[in-house]
């Protein structure tokens, strides 16, 4: 399915099957003898399907087509390596391309988020079985991709539109918006979410996630949008009252992470179960393995944010890290 949202731009609804995100926003730019794609999907025959049939609908040559990744997540960069021809260009941030190339890089940036999530208290058994049902294990890069490394300023122009790179690290260390300034649009990929709050989580090379997601929120909230365009879900306008939703959300949940260490330390895994989650299973033990992970990792980047600010201190005992107030 895809929309004409102004003039040569599209937005094509990409399906996530059995994932909570449900589709992906993907953007089609066309230019004079030249298109833009943003994001593509995860690396399955689903999404390849419905993203074909949209793009010979539009007339869109691949091998005259490029190619712009806001960030590492499999949903949005996975389909990419069944796209690209050898004339496309295919953009991204600098911090994220060695940690989505093939070898041993890539395996020691998760060796050490695994490392991290058993210091912290997550069950060995769980973290096995959640790491191998993780979407970047069956439907991410399966070969090495060249990019051309964009970083914050960089512009990037198709048709009638000049957008500038707007880095926003928080939901991944890497993340970029492109933003048009006289037509007042962001394309903001996980970003901004109208109808769901993007996943803040624990990365190994980003010291404070959640520190760094408020501060980029903070630094597009005075630039002139009429239009957000998401990565996921619907397609709205006021950027600055959805930023400030956002930002209570996390003061929310801050404030339950402090209210769960009241009666005692614990480890990250403890804390989890205390926190307010958006999802149909009626108690914590009866999360599936997987959504263990994301959870933990959300609780994980607010305990660091609050150790950062002095509200609480952490210590290890024994192998375990357990924060306290």
């Amino acid at each position: 399915m895809f929309e004409e949202i102004t003039a040569n731009l599209y937005r094509i609804e990409i399906p996530l099957p059995r994932s909570p995100l449900k589709s992906l926003n993907s953007y089609l730019i066309k230019g004079e003898g030249r298109f833009l794609l943003v994001d593509t999907g995860m690396n399955r025959d689903e999404c390849l399907s419905e993203m074909s049939a949209a793009l010979t609908s539009l007339n869109v040559d691949l091998a005259k087509t490029d190619f712009f990744i806001t960030h590492l997540h499999v949903d949005h960069l996975g389909l990419a390596e069944r796209l690209v021809t050898g004339t496309s260009t295919v953009y991204f941030n600098r911090v994220e391309a060695s940690m989505v190339s093939q070898g041993s890089k890539r395996e020691a940036g998760w060796t050490k988020t695994d490392a991290a999530f058993l210091a912290n208290g997550f069950p060995a058994d769980e973290l096995k079985v959640s790491v191998a049902r993780h979407p970047r294990a069956h439907f991410g890069l399966t070969r090495h991709m060249d990019f051309h490394i964009l970083r914050e300023g960089y512009r990037l122009s198709v048709g009638d539109y000049a957008f500038e790179c707007i880095e926003t690290p928080g939901h991944s260390p890497g993340h970029i918006c492109l933003y048009e300034p006289v037509k007042k649009i962001l394309i903001a990929g996980d970003h901004i979410l109208f109808d769901i709050t993007p996943n803040i989580t624990y990365w190994f090379n980003l010291e404070n996630p959640l520190q760094a997601y408020l501060a980029s929120l903070r630094k597009v909230y005075d630039f002139d949008i009429a239009l957000v365009l998401p990565g996921h879900r619907r397609i709205m306008g006021d950027h600055r009252k959805r930023i400030r939703e956002l930002e209570e959300h996390h003061r929310s949940r801050l404030n339950e992470v402090v209210a769960a260490l009241r009666d005692g330390a614990k480890t990250a895994f403890q804390v989890t179960p205390y926190l307010t989650w958006d999802i149909e299973f009626q108690s914590w033990a009866q999360f599936p393995a997987q959504q263990k992970w994301f959870a933990f990792g959300e609780t994980l980047a607010h305990l660091k944010y609050l150790e950062a600010e002095g509200t609480i201190q952490s210590n290890i005992e024994g192998d375990q890290t357990v924060y306290s107030i």
